[in-house]
């Protein structure tokens, strides 16, 4: 299942076992509302991954826009596990 879309991306079970998702170890949800008095404002939504050493892994900007006056964006995160069935997992 693609993470994004929630769409299968492949429907031949035989040629690539299914994933079992564990439980979700990272759920964060958070308003942010533009006070009505305020001007407009920019926003940007950054998501960066680190490593044990605290190197950074990735980082991508997921979503960027502007708030005016009274307009309020909910944003939430998800970190999602999967154990793969049938195959080792691989360090890379």
């Amino acid at each position: 299942m693609c993470p994004a879309c929630k769409h299968y991306l492949r429907i031949d079970s035989a040629a690539a076992p299914l994933a079992q998702p564990l439980p979700s170890p990272l759920k964060v949800e958070g308003i942010i509302r533009q006070p009505p008095d305020g001007g407009s404002s920019e926003y940007s939504v950054v998501v960066t991954v680190t490593n044990e050493r605290g190197e950074e892994v990735s980082r991508h900007v997921v979503g960027v826009g502007a708030l005016h006056p009274n307009e309020q964006r909910t944003f939430s995160l998800a970190v999602e596990m999967f154990a793969p069935t049938g195959a080792k997992a691989r360090r890379h």
